[in-house]
């Protein structure tokens, strides 16, 4: 038997469940079996839209010939540090991609990737580790992007863009395409705010909002 693990299971979990159902069919060719994954489980949330919901001790402690993970939770280092405890137990990453996701040619991305209904990754993109990409996003011709970045929805990103580690971009933000020589960059742990429109580089650990996109000073 192989157990599929999805830790998390709020909105966005619930939302990506039914994604990871298809994946798992095609990966597992056999029995298996998909559950939600978290820290503390009370008897009330032991199910959850008909799927179990077992506690992250037990799901490293079942006895299966194959497990498997992803990390549906939108905070970077939070998904960083579930993800190396999970692998530390044994258990392998799994991409889950939409159906209606569309990714065309010269695309590197790295393992455990979300890609949510109408992604779209262009070409000769370099995308890293367990990279989130809600619906409706893009990532255009030869961006870069770190591991464990968060797209919101409707994220658009346009070609010759850097997006460094744990950068977490809002909801219908908009990045101006770079120049090959000289890309437009989202520094490490950056955040864009909601339907920011980014002109320029952001420096790491700043939050940007607005249009045009401008810092917001530290409390």
């Amino acid at each position: 038997m192989v157990l599929f693990g999805l830790f998390g299971s709020g909105g966005f979990g619930r939302e990506v469940m039914p994604l990871a159902r298809s994946c798992t069919a095609m990966l597992a060719k056999g029995d298996f079996e998909l559950v939600f994954v978290q820290d503390r489980v009370s008897e009330a949330e032991s199910f959850c839209n008909g799927y179990r919901v077992i506690s992250t001790e037990d799901f490293t402690a079942v006895n299966a010939d194959r497990k498997f993970f992803n990390v549906a939770v939108a905070d970077g280092k939070t998904r960083e540090s579930v993800a190396e405890r999970l692998m530390r137990s044994g258990a392998e990453p799994f991409t889950i991609s939409a159906g209606q996701t569309v990714v065309l040619d010269g695309n590197l991305i790295g393992e455990g990737a979300i890609l949510c209904s109408f992604t779209t990754i262009t070409s000769n993109a370099r995308i890293g580790r367990f990279f989130h990409a809600n619906i409706y996003s893009y990532v255009a011709h030869d961006c870069r992007i770190g591991d464990f970045v968060t797209f919101a929805p409707s994220v658009h990103c346009n070609g010759n863009v850097v997006i460094e580690d744990f950068a977490y971009l809002g909801t219908g933000a908009l990045i101006k395409q770079g120049v090959e020589n000289g890309p437009l960059v989202i520094g490490k742990g950056a955040i864009v705010g909601m339907g920011a429109v980014v002109t320029k580089s952001v420096e790491p650990f700043t939050t940007v909002v607005g249009n045009p996109a401008r810092v917001v000073p530290p409390k």
